[in-house]
């Protein structure tokens, strides 16, 4: 029997995201199971020990196993899925890779500080990392469209959902963190044209980021009123 994967998820989660990509990427069906992180399902705390999503549940002969941890899952997908490679082959490269995956992670650790606070001070901090961050980004790209040139890799299912922000952000605000940065800008562009990266979210996924934004009395919205 083939292994049966289901994805559990959050509707605005970035890190899910990324794992939704990797398999539309790679042409994998999947079954996507939504829930509400500030209600979460009895069941969730068995699969997730961190209770954090994403989980990937993967049914086979052998029984159902459960992994937590976006890039694991995203390694996981990489490793045992047919489809295009995501990786570069080389062990060197693939290394840089996956570091760069984790300073995407940092910049949505600033993010959240961005979106969240209600403190001026604390927002423009914030605003001046994420802006820090992608300088560095801009240094590291290449030609493009995609971070490592022509193909598209695990690097962009991370940085995709970091764009995704500012597509809302921009309509309330310019935040000017992509200034002096073309490149990352041509990149975003690239980004938003692809498939797997429009398919990761939902059509209402702009009014739920602007309702989180309202609940949590975000900095961002004053400046933009």
């Amino acid at each position: 029997m083939a292994a049966r994967i289901k994805l559990i998820s959050h509707k605005l989660c970035p890190y899910v995201q990324r794992a939704v990509i990797a398999l539309n990427e790679k042409g994998v069906p999947f079954e996507r199971i939504d829930i509400d992180l500030a209600n979460k399902p009895d069941w969730f705390s068995k699969v997730s020990p961190l209770g954090k999503v994403p989980v990937l549940t993967v049914a086979s002969d052998h029984g159902e196993a459960a992994l937590f941890e976006s890039n694991v899952i995203c390694e996981y997908i990489e490793e045992t899925q047919g489809g295009p490679s995501l990786h570069p082959q080389d062990p060197l490269q693939r290394a840089q890779h996956r570091a760069w995956m984790e300073f995407g992670s940092a910049i949505l650790t600033d993010l959240w500080g961005l979106e969240t606070t209600t403190d001026a001070v604390i927002f423009e901090s914030k605003r001046e990392a994420v802006a820090a961050k992608f300088a560095r980004v801009e240094a590291a790209l290449g030609a493009g469209p995609f971070f490592a040139g022509e193909g598209f890799g695990l690097v962009d299912a991370v940085f995709a959902p970091i764009f995704r922000y500012f597509d809302v952000f921009d309509e309330l605000i310019d935040l000017a963190v992509f200034v002096k940065t073309p490149k990352v800008l041509m990149w975003r562009a690239a980004l938003a044209k692809r498939p797997s990266v429009q398919a990761a979210v939902g059509p209402d996924y702009p009014e739920l980021l602007r309702a989180f934004l309202v609940r949590h009395d975000a900095h961002l919205l004053k400046l933009a009123a």
